[in-house]
């Protein structure tokens, strides 16, 4: 018979309301502040059709975060598999009823809901490799025998997702799960062993013609983006001039412009922080940085206070992933990455990645809230079905 875990109850909600991690909410609601902002200087001075939703789906997230946080980590840790699971079915289900935008199939409707499966793994699977590397002795850490079930867990969405097409997101979820490995103690000397598989893969896909014709140019641009000015290395001259064009204090709020005139494609998605740069300038740009790195740092700091192995991996995984995002987007715009359609966490236009990011921040806290208790040795109640 299978032993299944059954949390333990938890103190009154009144208690976990006390419980909160109030700076982290704060500069969870900075940073969604700015992002609405921005999307009403791109909108022309207007709610429509942009920052009233964005204010609208981050009051709905922030619930969704609270909620979740209240939930004991128990509970989180029992629903581990079950969650990667849907999410992968999901996953499974884009290129059968997925609806096509843009060349790219990537949105299901879940009733009158549109979901991007993709975001909702980003949390699935690292809780997933949380749950696994909980259960694990650190000794069989780097055993290939047990490695090979959270590799399959990482390729399995990765190759899914590359297949949509979206490579930046798969790229993104797979750096996000090998995070939670070497989190986990994985050994360097495999480490070195997967990098230069991964690189050698990597070259092999190029070589096989894997990748899509306008995935290469983004590739190409980003080396050269001056060889094709008004093709592929159009978006990222136009970030570049519009973040120059900002200078030290900016142009000021609602005067850029690289987005009042048009010039910048994608400014309320994966170029926002281009639009932010021009209107508040190098000043703006690092106090919005500043925000993120110190919600990165929150969150760290409540991995490291977490007594449970399972709090710790996930909080720590999600909080990188978080920055991974933070740190591509951004590097995206200025140059100093490919172009690879990443958002900018709560400030970017989009109900999923809105709701995503707060549900994992919702993880964070229920990880802050139930930081004194050791997951799985302190289980009282153990039954056998």
């Amino acid at each position: 018979m299978k032993s299944v875990l059954l949390p333990e109850p938890r103190g009154s909600l009144l208690t976990a309301w006390q419980e909160i991690n109030w700076p982290l909410v704060i500069l969870l609601t900075l940073i969604a502040g700015a992002g609405t902002a921005t999307l009403y200087s791109v909108a022309g001075g207007s709610w429509s059709p942009w920052a009233f939703q964005h204010v609208m789906r981050f009051t709905v997230s922030l619930l969704a975060l609270f909620v979740v946080g209240f939930v004991p980590l128990r509970y989180w840790l029992a629903l581990a598999y079950p969650a990667y699971a849907v999410a992968l079915g999901l996953l499974v289900l884009v290129p059968i009823i997925g609806e096509i935008s843009m060349g790219a199939q990537r949105w299901i409707m879940v009733g009158p809901v549109q979901v991007q499966p993709s975001e909702l793994m980003k949390v699935a699977m690292i809780l997933a490799l949380a749950r696994y590397y909980h259960g694990l002795e650190f000794k069989r850490v780097s055993n290939p025998i047990f490695l090979a079930p959270p590799l399959a867990m990482i390729g399995l969405p990765v190759a899914l997702i590359f297949k949509q097409p979206d490579l930046g997101t798969a790229l993104m979820l797979g750096a996000s799960g090998v995070v939670v490995i070497l989190l986990a103690g994985l050994s360097w000397r495999v480490t070195i062993v997967g990098m230069i598989a991964a690189f050698a893969g990597a070259v092999g896909a190029i070589k096989m013609g894997l990748l899509k014709a306008y995935q290469i140019d983004r590739l190409t641009a980003f080396m050269d983006p001056e060889a094709d000015p008004l093709g592929s290395g159009y978006h990222l001259l136009q970030s570049k001039i519009a973040l120059g064009s900002g200078g030290l204090s900016g142009k000021g709020f609602m005067q850029g412009t690289q987005s009042q005139l048009q010039f910048l494609p994608e400014k309320h998605t994966d170029f926002i922080f281009t639009i932010f740069g021009e209107e508040f300038g190098f000043i703006g740009t690092i106090l919005l940085l500043s925000l993120y790195f110190a919600v990165f740092v929150t969150a760290i700091n409540i991995a490291m206070r977490a007594k449970s192995h399972f709090g710790r991996l996930l909080a720590s995984g999600l909080s990188i992933s978080f920055l991974l995002y933070v740190l591509i987007n951004t590097g995206m715009v200025m140059g100093l990455a490919p172009v690879v359609g990443v958002p900018l966490p709560l400030v970017s236009y989009g109900g999923t990645v809105m709701l995503t990011v707060m549900v994992g921040f919702g993880l964070v806290m229920s990880t802050w809230i139930n930081r004194d208790q050791d997951t799985l040795r302190t289980a009282s109640t153990i039954r056998s079905l």
